[in-house]
């Protein structure tokens, strides 16, 4: 059956008075393409006879790709008035005997109108001469006469049988020949040999006889290509007497191409290649190993030897004064170098500092593969080495053809032989590379060699100690630079204000707290938490570890709290064994009953002994009320084993004890009130701030003195506002009202409403979005802040168009334990504004 051919499998070009088709890869298949002729039937192609008589050329490379060459005037084209020519090959891919031949069809249309008087073509199997024609209706092709010089003189069916090609439309008359026939012959033009054909085809009408001459003239490789050691120069007269009968003669189009294609001039010039028209020869030079050819690979006593292949072609433009006639001649031209010595180069592109050699070996053509790499101590596939940590590439050169290999391996891998002498460390890296040439599979090896050399840094020493609520570190350092890390985060300024940083030039210590993020929680104990602090240092130059301090302590923690009206409190720590727990997802034996607050480290829980699945016991003298802080059973179920250790290490219990029959005496007198008590207003102070962010991660903000900033229309703007100077968790800030002024006066007019009760304004354009906060390091309790973002915009008003506004906002501050439907509790109100916003026009 037929199948669609993929794209990546077969692309068909036209290209002028040709087409190419490009198949592959073949994948070690044999190709063999038919033409088709009609529906039903069709003519095979792969006997070389026939494909040169009706204009047909294959050729392959040496990854088994494929490229089908098919002259517009072939055998089988479907020709609309010599402008639209329609070409339809059969595919056939001969596998093995247990696989079935896959049979594809391509068709392809190609439109070529810029005919010439003449048009001469030199394939890789034939040459091809395609006249103007002159005769009326009614004349027919009866004798064909070569010159060899000797004259020679055939009917059309002896020349069909002799392997020519013959042909005519009404305006077109086509001759056919392959490259060596008996009536072909070697003529010597500017020191160039070529194979001419010359005839004079015989219409004849009646008693009417009319005599139209052709003639073909093709370069020969033997004689026009010179091959140094890196370049190959082909040469080509530009003056071909054989196709020239007059000396007044004009030169007018000279191009160069790949593979049948023309390529530009920028083309050529990335390439390196040349092209050159001289007083006697255009002369095309072609680096060996450029882009557009390939090179085939061969081992010889374990030495590498490379052949470059390229198919370059030109195509010339000429017109004769006398006779007004101009002529188009194309010349598809393969070279291929033979086999030279490619000596392999080791590229050491090491820097010791980074503690990793790296190596470039090359170049190689397309066709060598790296199988494994020999060391020393053992021999790793490629895939073994990038799983080992080395790092294993094949990088193709940009600019040619070919290809090198990179790898990399850490100085600290077995592989790397060390050595310390006089303050230093020497790293050995001994290696071989062991290659196969394909597909022919030829065994190739190479062996390199590399050093370097490192200073070495004595570690700092550390020393450490914990009191009740803080661990303290003091770092003896010497003057020496090293990068600091304090747990996972590197140990910068502001980290180290945090954390009571002191240096006196030789040492520096660090106040860590208990609580601080940077602390893991390794278990939890009777009574205490045991946490650790790790503190590594690293070489600034070459990131790597010099010194790690691990520092374990057990902090006094009530993680239950028991109080005499029945409510009971329990803080759940997340430990290290548990990195992935989500504490907010923790509960009670109720699954209802979810942590007050909760964190990446902490979940904490209020509830009373009559709630929350809470159970008591009666034993002697006292009453037990009994939980449980637990993940839910739904939270987890991925793996039975990962579910069953994350709930033992997650689960925490709870418990508070009573007394029964406890008589406590307590003495008090009384005294009358003189007034009823009543509660007086208090004062106090409320700092709320709003900024503008740079973008939406709202993690940098303009400053003060950035302002007055320029924005443009319907550009966003993210606004941030924020309680400062509470830790309450219980209160929260709402926005009732925001709104913008052409005035610093918040009270001026006009004024445009941004946010009403809470809500965006819906008569506004562009209306506010809302953003939600998460905790991170800057923010603790995301009840504090409020962020929405709206789009810059002008008032419409013409009379007050005005390129500046203001933003305000009224902000309240509420319950948090309300619910978010419900009425706030209101506590106080704040004004905010931000500064002035330009807008640009």
């Amino acid at each position: 059956t037929e199948k669609q051919l993929d794209l990546d499998f077969k692309n068909s070009t036209c290209l002028g008075n040709i087409m190419r088709v490009d198949v592959g890869p073949l994948g070690g298949k044999l190709l063999e393409f038919a033409a088709v002729m009609s529906i039903l039937t069709f003519l095979n192609l792969s006997f070389r006879v026939l494909a040169s008589q009706c204009g047909f050329s294959m050729k392959t490379d040496h990854l088994g790709n494929a490229m089908i060459y098919a002259s517009l005037q072939n055998c089988f084209a479907q020709n609309v008035e010599d402008h639209a020519f329609t070409t339809t090959l059969n595919l056939r891919l001969h596998g093995n005997q247990m696989d079935e031949d896959e049979l594809y069809q391509v068709a392809e249309t190609c439109q070529y109108t810029a005919w010439a008087s003449r048009e001469i073509v030199c394939d890789h199997n034939y040459m091809e001469m395609d006249h103007h024609l002159w005769c009326e209706a009614g004349f027919r092709i009866t004798t064909l006469v070569f010159f060899t010089p000797e004259e020679r003189i055939m009917e059309v069916k002896e020349a069909l049988n002799r392997g020519y090609g013959i042909a005519n439309t009404p305006s077109r008359l086509v001759l056919r020949s392959p490259k060596t026939t008996p009536e072909t012959y070697i003529q010597n033009v500017a020191g160039v040999p070529m194979t001419v054909l010359k005839t004079s085809t015989i219409f004849e009408k009646k008693w009417l006889a009319v005599q139209i001459d052709a003639t073909a003239a093709c370069p020969l490789v033997e004689g026009s290509v010179s091959v140094s050691s890196n370049t190959i120069a082909w040469y080509l007269p530009w003056h071909i007497d054989p196709l020239i009968s007059s000396k007044q003669f004009k030169l007018l189009e000279v191009h160069m191409g790949i593979n049948g294609q023309r390529i530009t001039t920028a083309e050529m010039a990335a390439r390196q290649y040349s092209l050159i028209v001289s007083s006697t020869h255009i002369v095309i030079k072609i680096p060996i190993g450029a882009v557009g050819g390939y090179l085939k690979s061969n081992v010889q006593d374990n030495q590498y030897f490379t052949s470059y292949t390229v198919e370059p072609m030109v195509e010339l433009h000429w017109i004769e004064d006398t006779t007004h006639e101009d002529t188009r001649y194309k010349v598809l031209f393969p070279i291929t170098t033979p086999f030279l010595p490619q000596p392999l180069q080791v590229i050491d592109e090491t820097v010791p500092n980074k503690q990793i050699f790296k190596l470039i070996l090359g170049p190689f053509g397309t066709d060598v593969a790296l199988i494994n790499i020999t060391f020393p101590s053992e021999v790793l596939s490629v895939a073994e080495c990038n799983v080992r940590g080395f790092n294993v590439m094949e990088l193709m050169s940009p600019n040619s053809s070919s290809k090198v290999f990179i790898l990399q391996v850490p100085f600290m891998d077995p592989v790397v032989l060390q050595m310390t002498q006089n303050g230093f460390t020497l790293y050995r890296l001994q290696l071989t590379f062991g290659l196969l040439v394909l597909p022919e599979l030829a065994p190739l090896s190479h062996t390199a060699h590399l050093e370097a050399k490192l200073v070495n840094i004595a570690p700092p020493k550390v020393f450490g100690g914990c009191d009740h609520q803080n661990f303290y570190v003091l770092v003896e350092h010497g003057r020496r630079s090293f990068q600091t890390m304090v747990g996972k985060q590197m140990l910068t300024p502001d980290l180290g204000q945090k954390y009571g940083f002191m240096d006196n030039g030789t040492h520096f210590s660090l106040v860590v707290p208990f609580s601080a993020p940077d602390v893991v929680f390794e278990a939890i104990e009777q009574a205490s938490i045991r946490g650790r602090i790790d503190v590594i240092m690293r070489n600034p130059e070459t990131n790597t570890e010099i010194k790690k301090f691990s520092m374990a302590c057990n902090f006094h923690s009530t993680l239950t709290v028991c109080f005499p009206n029945g409510t009971m409190t329990a803080l759940a720590v997340k430990l290290e064994a548990v990195p992935s727990l989500n504490t907010s997802r923790l509960t009670l034996r109720d699954p209802t009953c979810g942590p007050l607050f909760s964190n990446d480290r902490f979940a904490y829980f209020i509830f009373s002994g009559n709630t929350c699945g809470t159970t008591r016991k009666f034993l002697s003298n006292v009453m037990l009320y009994e939980n449980e802080i637990s993940l839910p059973d739904e939270s987890d179920k991925s793996d039975e084993s990962d579910e069953s250790e994350r709930k033992n290490e997650s689960e925490e219990p709870v418990s508070c004890y009573y007394d029964i029959n406890t008589i406590h005496t307590l003495a008090f007198r009384t005294k009358p009130l003189m007034n009823q008590p009543y509660a007086e207003n208090g004062k106090g102070e409320l700092q709320v701030a709003m900024r503008l962010a740079l973008d939406k991660s709202y993690s940098l903000f303009y400053r003060e003195e950035d302002y007055p900033i320029s924005k443009y229309l319907q550009q966003p703007l993210y606004f941030e506002v924020e309680l400062m100077r509470s830790r309450n968790p219980k209160v929260s800030l709402e926005l009732e009202n925001c709104w913008a002024t052409l005035k610093e006066d918040r009270m001026s007019q006009p004024r445009w409403n941004l946010i009403i009760d809470g809500c965006a304004n819906k008569v506004h354009p562009y209306q506010v979005v809302f953003h939600p906060v998460w905790v991170d390091a800057r923010v603790e309790n995301p009840s504090h802040f409020k962020r929405f973002e709206v789009q810059m915009f002008s008032f419409d008003d013409k009379e007050t168009l005005s390129p500046q506004l203001f933003v305000h906002c009224d902000a309240v501050i509420c319950d948090a334990r309300n619910p978010l439907g419900g009425v706030w509790q209101r506590q106080a109100l704040s004004h905010v504004s931000s500064g002035l916003i330009n807008l640009t026009q």
